[in-house]
């Protein structure tokens, strides 16, 4: 019988709030957290709008030198994580460093550091670039400081799959404590991506939206009029273990980690499947590993980019997946107010997923105000609803085909 696992933590920075509590009061009550870009002078782009997170002070978490020789993307990682630690009462020492391992999923790493690096190359030569560049760079960089910060020896992984990284960050952790490499893991994801060469990268292909006057309402998934993404950045970092465990740390649980399901498209680099059966198949594998029905979920967390190619991409996968049922199911989408945390997004979603089953509130999806036909579900437009969630499922999806899905569930004894 495998082991029960178990979410006891969790922690986040991201555009609509530092902490847990903030962030859930402000997604429920539908406060976005897009607007101007104040981190870089935008003005020699097209879009001047992005999810920032704001009044990040790494020091809360770090001492300077060492925030110095660190990515924004490894700072949003390690602060998630002392968070989610300190609530789990997580304690690593001697004795049980090894039992402890650390996955975080990332898109692209630091590409603040990246980018300022290659600036610096150009324009006054390589004897000035910094000498820790390398190591603010690499995609592993947060995983392997947030093991350092805590001192967590098990295994370490840095899953870049895309904005599907922080789903499987999570996902991968999860089949490491079933396979009994350990009994917890600290997982999800991080992403600081709100730079120049980041929103221009995206622009040019003519993902993002250009409505920089209206920075509140300019993301809105599954909508009709919907005119593209917005980037968003943050971190989102759960502890999990097996239900043993935690047990006898004497800590209870907040919630279940049940079911992972990835597949890839293996489709187009950019581009989903038109039909949604990679995502579909993604649902139905997560399903099948945690010896569910359809006909048992209660929320669905979409990954509700905002995109023409996205939005009846996933609405098709669920119709396929749920059949009738689809209609009855809240559907979420969360980036409407987070913007598109790229790696993080799917470790952010799962942990509002948990905070869905243990308050009875699903959260809105803001600015659906006209109906796309083919995007018909029930998306919980404007106002967040009280619903008594059980099982939800969260959806992550991203470029190279990358489909992610995980189950969680209500923790009962």
């Amino acid at each position: 019988m495998k082991p029960r696992v178990v979410i006891t933590g969790m922690g986040t920075i991201n555009p609509c709030g530092l902490d847990v509590e903030t962030t859930w009061d402000n997604i429920v009550n539908g406060r976005t957290g897009i607007g101007p870009i104040t981190l870089f002078d935008p003005s020699p782009l097209n879009v001047h709008i992005a999810a920032e997170v704001k009044g990040f002070d790494p020091a809360n978490y770090m001492e300077g030198k060492e925030a110095r020789r660190r990515d924004r993307f490894a700072q949003f990682a390690i602060a998630a994580t002392v968070q989610a630690v300190n609530q789990a009462r997580l304690k690593i020492d001697e004795s049980s460093a090894d039992d402890v391992g650390v996955v975080v999923g990332t898109a692209v790493g630091g590409l603040h550091s990246w980018f300022e690096c290659v600036e610096t190359y150009l324009t006054q030569g390589p004897r000035r670039m910094n000498p820790f560049t390398m190591t603010m760079i690499i995609a592993d960089s947060a995983s392997a400081q947030v093991a350092i910060i805590v001192g967590a020896r098990g295994p370490n992984f840095a899953p870049v799959s895309a904005c599907a990284a922080g789903a499987d960050g999570i996902g991968m952790a999860y089949e490491l404590i079933l396979r009994g490499e350990v009994p917890a893991m600290i997982c999800g994801g991080s992403e600081a991506t709100v730079t120049g060469l980041g929103i221009a990268s995206f622009d040019r292909l003519g993902a993002m939206t250009r409505e920089n006057d209206n920075p509140t309402t300019a993301c809105r998934p599954f909508s009709k009029d919907r005119s593209g993404l917005v980037m968003g950045e943050g971190a989102a970092m759960l502890v999990i273990e097996t239900l043993e465990h935690a047990l006898a740390r004497g800590v209870e649980p907040l919630a279940e980690l049940i079911g992972y399901g990835c597949t890839c498209d293996a489709f187009h680099i950019s581009a989903p499947l038109e039909d949604g059966s990679g995502a579909a198949k993604a649902m139905k594998q997560a399903l099948k590993h945690a010896d569910l029905q359809p006909s048992d979920v209660d929320f669905i967390s979409a990954h509700g980019t905002a995109t023409s190619l996205n939005d009846p991409m996933e609405t098709r996968a669920i119709k396929t997946v749920f059949g009738e049922r689809a209609y009855k199911i809240p559907v979420s989408g969360t980036k409407s107010m987070t913007g598109h945390m790229m790696g993080a997004t799917g470790a952010l979603e799962a942990l509002l997923c948990v905070q869905a089953i243990r308050t009875g509130r699903v959260p809105p999806t803001i600015n659906l105000r006209v109906p796309d036909p083919d995007c018909d579900l029930d998306y919980v437009p404007s106002v967040a609803r009280d619903v008594p969630v059980r099982i939800a499922m969260s959806n992550a999806f991203g470029f190279g085909g990358h489909n992610s899905v995980l189950i969680l569930q209500r923790y009962e004894e």
